[in-house]
Formats: C-alpha cells, sequence, structure tokens
C-alpha cells in the first residue's frame, strides 16, 4: 500500500512527467480557461495566455516547454496564420484595391516608421530588434469585425478598405520578417538578396499555382471523401510551410501563402472550412497560446521599472501608429469621423499575427522577456480600445446612414412559430400563445417539439417524450389549431432546439422562464442563455398565468432604437396579431423619436384597438412600471441582444432582478432575432475575444448601480 502511494504522489511531482497527465491537464484549461475567466470579461485570448504562465516554469511549474509542447505549439502558429490567409475576403479586395493598397501601405510604413525610432533611441534596443518589434505594429487582427457584422455594416466601403489593407500589411510584414531573419543570422548579403529573390518567386508559383491546381483536382476526383479533404488541406499546410524554409523563409509566409492560395476553394461556410476552424479553436491554437504564456514571466515586471515601461511605450505606438494611418486614410478620401473611427477600431487589435512575429523573434533570440510581457499587455489593450472604438463608430454609422423610417417599406413574413415542450404545467399557455401570436391556420404555422436526451433516447422515449407529444396534440385539438410535432435526440436542449429551428425555418421560439439555477448554470450558463445567444429567430420567454383570455390590457416597452433592428416589422406583426386575437388595449412605452414610426407600422399591420403611446423612461423605470399592473394585464419588455444597435448595458442590472417583476406580473421577455452571420463575413482566429465595448459598458453601469442606487429597491 505505501509502495502504491509513493508511485501515486510521484505521478503528480511537479514538472509533471506523464505525457498523459500533461496532455489531459492542458486539455482541462483549453476548456475551463474560457468558461471561468469570461465571468470576469477576459477575453479568452488573454484567458489562455494567463494560464500558460500559471502552470509554465515561471509559475507553479506544473508543464515544462518540452518537445512535445513545442511541437503542438508550432502547428498553432502556423494554424494561425493559415486560417488567417484562409478567412481574408480577397473578392472585397478587389472591388476596393485602389483604396486598400493605399490604406495597406500607410498601416505598414506609419506603425514602422513611428515605432522603430522609439525603440531605437528611446528604448534603447539594437537595429535588428527596433526593427522587428516595430514591424509587430504594422500587423493587426480583425478581432473587432463580428461588432460590424451584426449591425449590419459588413459591405461598407471603410470595412472593405480595411479587409483589404489587412491582407497587404500582414504580407508586407511576413517579408519583413524574412529580411530580419537573415540579418539575425548573418546571411543578409548579395546573394542572399538574389537567392531569397529566386526561390522566392519558386515558392510562390508552387503555392499560388501548382497547390490550388492540385487541391481543386483532388476535391472533385474525391467529392465525397470529407476527411480526406482535411487531411490534404493541412498536408499542404505543413508542406507549403516546409517549402518556404527551404527558400529560406519562415514556416508562417508558407501557412499565411498557402491559405490565401486555397481562399477561393473553401469556402466560408462550407463543411471543410468548418472541420479546419473547429480542429484549430479546440485544440492547436489554444495550446500555442498556453505555451506563448509559459515563456511570460511577470516577476520581471517587479525587478525595475524598464519592464513595465517597456510595455506602456509598446502599446502606445502601437495604437498610435495605426490611428496615424486610419486618419491620413480618411483625410485623403474626404470621409467622415465616424468612418475614419471605424477603420481605426478594425485595425487597431493586435493578436494573431503579432504573437506569431514576436515568437519568431523570441525564438531567434532577437526578442527578449521584457518585450514578450509588454506585447501580451499590448495585445489586452489594443483589443479593448479597438473593440470599444469599432462598437461606437459602428453604432453611430448604423444609426446616421439607416434608411428614414418614415420612408421604410414594411416587410412581413409568415410566421413559423417553434414551442419546445418540456414542462406539462406551462405547456398549454405557451401552445394558446402561439396560436395567438399566428392567425395561420396552416399545419406548419406552429411546431411543438421535444428533446430527447441521448441517453434517454430508447429507455424514457414511450414513457416521456410520447406524453408530452401526445398531449400537445390534445391541446391543439382543443384549441381547434394545426400542430405540427416534431422531436429530437439530442444531449443538450438548446442544441436541438437550434437545430429544430432551422431546419423549418422558424421565425419565432416561444420557451417558458425557468427560475431554477444551479452550480452548472452558474459555470457554463443557463439553457436559456444558450438559446438566446445560438438562436436567430425572434425568442418569447414567458412567465404567464392561464388562461389568456383573462387579460385585457398589453403593456409593450421598446427601448431605443429598436425600430432601427432589421426584425422589428416581424416583432410588430406578432404583436398586432396578439393584440386583436385576445382583443387587448395597448400602451406601447417608447422614445419620442420612434412614436410615429411604431403608430404608422401599426395601423399598416391592421391592428384593430386604440392604442396609446407613453416615453420610455429608461431600464431603472421597470420595477416602477409594473407595480400597480394586476393579473389582467400582460407586460411585454423587448430585450435587445448583446451586439445590437438597440443594446444597452444598462438592461442587464434589470435582468439580473427580473425575478422581482416576474412574481407579481405576466411577462414575457421578446428577443429580437438577428440574422445569420453574413455569408461573406470572416471570423477571427483569436479564441474568444468577444465584444469587450459591450463588456466594457456593463462594467460602467454596473459601478454607476452601486454608487447610485436606484430608488425601486428602496
Amino acid at each position: 500500500m505505501k509502495s502504491f502511494l509513493e508511485h501515486l504522489m510521484h505521478q503528480f511531482n511537479t514538472p509533471f512527467t506523464n505525457p498523459v497527465l500533461v496532455f489531459s491537464t492542458v486539455l482541462l484549461i483549453i476548456l475551463l480557461a474560457p468558461l471561468l475567466l469570461r465571468k470576469i470579461r477576459v477575453p479568452g485570448i488573454i484567458g489562455l495566455i494567463i494560464s500558460g504562465v500559471v502552470i509554465g516554469p515561471h509559475g507553479l511549474n506544473l508543464i515544462q516547454r518540452n518537445d512535445a509542447v513545442i511541437l503542438f505549439s508550432t502547428i498553432g502558429l502556423l494554424y494561425i496564420m493559415f486560417i488567417a490567409g484562409l478567412e481574408l475576403d480577397l473578392k472585397r479586395f478587389v472591388k476596393n484595391r485602389n483604396k486598400s493598397i493605399l490604406f495597406g501601405f500607410l498601416t505598414f510604413i506609419l506603425p514602422l516608421g513611428l515605432g522603430f525610432p522609439v525603440c531605437y533611441f528611446i528604448l534603447g534596443y539594437g537595429f535588428t530588434t527596433s526593427l522587428l518589434t516595430s514591424s509587430m505594429f504594422a500587423t493587426h487582427t480583425l478581432v473587432a469585425y463580428p461588432i460590424v457584422n451584426r449591425m449590419g455594416l459588413s459591405k461598407i466601403e471603410p470595412v472593405a478598405i480595411t479587409v483589404g489593407g489587412t491582407i497587404l500589411t500582414d504580407t508586407a510584414v511576413l517579408i519583413l520578417l524574412a529580411v530580419i531573419t537573415a540579418s539575425a543570422t548573418g546571411n543578409l548579403d548579395t546573394s542572399f538578396v538574389l537567392r531569397l529573390f529566386i526561390s522566392f518567386v519558386i515558392f510562390l508559383i508552387i503555392v499560388l499555382t501548382i497547390i490550388p491546381k492540385i487541391t481543386k483536382w483532388f476535391f472533385k476526383k474525391l467529392e465525397g471523401e470529407k476527411i480526406s479533404h482535411f487531411v490534404f488541406v493541412l498536408s499542404m499546410l505543413f508542406l507549403s510551410a516546409f517549402l518556404a524554409e527551404l527558400a529560406g523563409l519562415e514556416p508562417i509566409i508558407g501557412a499565411f501563402a498557402v491559405g490565401l492560395s486555397l481562399n477561393r476553394l473553401i469556402p466560408t461556410n462550407s463543411q471543410l472550412m468548418n472541420r479546419i476552424e473547429f480542429t484549430g479553436n479546440a485544440l492547436f491554437i489554444p495550446f500555442f497560446l498556453i505555451s506563448v504564456g509559459m515563456l511570460v514571466d511577470l516577476r520581471v515586471l517587479l525587478y525595475g521599472y524598464k519592464a513595465v515601461f517597456v510595455a506602456v511605450v509598446l502599446t502606445g505606438v502601437a495604437l498610435s501608429g495605426k490611428w496615424l494611418a486610419a486618419f491620413i486614410t480618411s483625410i485623403l478620401f474626404r470621409m467622415p469621423s465616424s468612418y475614419r473611427r471605424l477603420i481605426y477600431g478594425l485595425s487597431a487589435s493586435h493578436a494573431a499575427a503579432t504573437l506569431a512575429v514576436i515568437m519568431v523573434g523570441y525564438r531567434m533570440g532577437v526578442i527578449d522577456d521584457n518585450i514578450l510581457n509588454g506585447t501580451i499587455v499590448l495585445i489586452l489593450v489594443t483589443c479593448l480600445v479597438a473593440t470599444v472604438a469599432t462598437e461606437s463608430a459602428a453604432r453611430k454609422i448604423a444609426l446616421d446612414e439607416s434608411p428614414d423610417l418614415d420612408q421604410r417599406v414594411l416587410k412581413s413574413q409568415s410566421p413559423k412559430i417553434l414551442v419546445p415542450l418540456a414542462n406539462p404545467n406551462t405547456m398549454s399557455v405557451l401552445l394558446h400563445l402561439a396560436f395567438r401570436l399566428s392567425s395561420s391556420d396552416k399545419k406548419d404555422a406552429v411546431t411543438g417539439m421535444a428533446v430527447i436526451n441521448e441517453e434517454d433516447s430508447v429507455i424514457n422515449y414511450q414513457v416521456a417524450t410520447t406524453q408530452i407529444l401526445q398531449e400537445a396534440q390534445r391541446i391543439g385539438v382543443q384549441a381547434h389549431q394545426q400542430l405540427n410535432l416534431l422531436s429530437i435526440v439530442d444531449h443538450n436542449i438548446a442544441s436541438g432546439i437550434k437545430k429544430i429551428a432551422n431546419s423549418i425555418s422558424a421565425t419565432d421560439i416561444v420557451i417558458g422562464l425557468s427560475q431554477k439555477t444551479n452550480f452548472s448554470d452558474l459555470l457554463f450558463g443557463t439553457n436559456l442563455r444558450s438559446i438566446i445567444t445560438q438562436t436567430n429567430q425572434n425568442l418569447f420567454v414567458c412567465r404567464l398565468t392561464p388562461p389568456l383570455e383573462r387579460y385585457n390590457h398589453l403593456h409593450w416597452v421598446l427601448p431605443d432604437n429598436i425600430e432601427r433592428e432589421q426584425n422589428f416589422d416581424s416583432l410588430a406583426c406578432r404583436i398586432t396579431e396578439l393584440v386583436n386575437n385576445l382583443k387587448l388595449e395597448l400602451t406601447i412605452y417608447c422614445s419620442s423619436k420612434a412614436r410615429s414610426f411604431i403608430e404608422k407600422t401599426l395601423n399598416q399591420l391592421g391592428i384593430k384597438t386604440n392604442f396609446k403611446c407613453n416615453t420610455f423612461q429608461g431600464w431603472s423605470t421597470m420595477l416602477s412600471l409594473a407595480r400597480p399592473l394586476t393579473a389582467q394585464d400582460l407586460l411585454i419588455l423587448s430585450i435587445p441582444k448583446e451586439g445590437m444597435l438597440s443594446y444597452n448595458a444598462a438592461q442587464e442590472s434589470l435582468l439580473r432582478r427580473i425575478n422581482i417583476i416576474a412574481e407579481s406580473v405576466n411577462l414575457i421577455l421578446l428577443y429580437p432575432g438577428n440574422p445569420p452571420i453574413d455569408s461573406d463575413g470572416m471570423l477571427t482566429p483569436d479564441i474568444g475575444s468577444g465584444d469587450l465595448g459591450s463588456r466594457v459598458n456593463k462594467l460602467k453601469w454596473s459601478l454607476k448601480s452601486l454608487l447610485n442606487k436606484d430608488s425601486e429597491t428602496n
């Protein structure tokens, strides 16, 4: 027994030497670090780097940077650059090539020109170190791109210019990296330049001409072999990286180049692209980020002011150089200030490419610990600034350039309402609400669904699911309504709902509001939160007392700018149907500027009641608004999703206290649907960067609520 315990304890001696234990530890970090750190609003990319700091040689010393870690780290580094090349929008670059070329030149030369003298004269680094560090300032990662995509601005001119400029500046930085590498190894002479030029031309011919033709032929001959497609693409990635090394270039240049060459052959929304991104984001890229953290020694910040000074200077130069490029571009093309801020926001963030360049320099011994640590700080700050600037500029552009509300054409769509069925106590009222939201007598107008747990699909299907669906069918017959019934086997409720909603092209989802909260909800998020974030349909989250016929008055709360959301017309259609079918009085709470448009919209939809509009006083007034409501009143709060044009961080404080309202009021939380990701849109290879702008606003409102408690709570 003693020998067994000694053997067991030996396995956990630090640093870990058992490869299985090392790998399982890293996987647990990849799983848990983003989940835990997002609770305190830390982006996933920083969270994984911090995790590497904690477990690395300069932290708890759980894992050493051995050959296995270095191998996975190298794969992750190549994968980042490969995905960056795959996801760049070449079509948009071609359409705006002249402006993109100029912006690409400015966003490369200005940060480089500003950074070199600062690193050389102020920070006191040598020529090679200063040049490599300043080239880092020229790169940028489109971390904030999802923000403009969600606001419907992905096709406007400043976005197209910035995306095109990304191609040029990243390519120029990687070529400069090859020259710096040669200089650092003492090989930079005339023969090297000639050899580099010839080998570079041969490399480009192979990667940009031969490999795409081979890939196209392979995809055509083995059309049904999806796994073979994935393996083939990976083999091309690492082959190109090796060819780049043979040509005297850095392997990441080969990875980026083959990504560009296969860009047109692998569509953004294809299954192959999904597999490529999934593998990278799930394993290789997190491994690389953790390995970067293992190199960081935060203790150097305590040894003197220089480390802190370097971090501050690097961050300031990075932000200043990108601002100059955006400012000059806007002046040359006579763009408004909001366009300038949007270009700056999109190009200010440094992440994947920055890490790639710095890691190459660190491995060569050109970059020291101060610059490495400063780069981590730079990534955090620039991602924060970029998302705040992008969200602010995109919101202003969306408001300024959206069509005149009085001139907007009403768009109606036949409703297809999905009702997940799980709780027998709420099933009846949810189905009756769905019937009232749609006046259509078509069979596919309302669909009831049950999610069958994979483990219970055989044992409990007859016992539980069949009873639920039969009861739903009985409710439909009694209500003289057509009802379509479906079931799905899935391990997750939110995932099952999303799949069914997409398969039937649902426009709306009606679900119940649960009061249950447990530890797993705190860690992983509730099912409701998953449904809100994963679905694109209008979402009705209800806590209602049946029957619906008892209600005589509907109070509909509309926050500022929600009338400008793309799905507002469908919200108005559903509310009109509900009011007409239940013969309700209607009171609307909205901004004064939106009142005329909302009145016009409801009248066009044929509302059959005289309604009145009151001014919306803000989310802090909801408790006082709800107090006088009775059992005959129905309160509907339209809650924009995070990232929407009408989203306001102040609503989060209300949602944390929503049970106070729901205890005494019949309540529906109405989340407007948002269109799915634009097929031309881009995702970044950064893990869980999140909308930091929204998160900062949440923090601001949280602090405000602490300092100025609402009078309602007194």
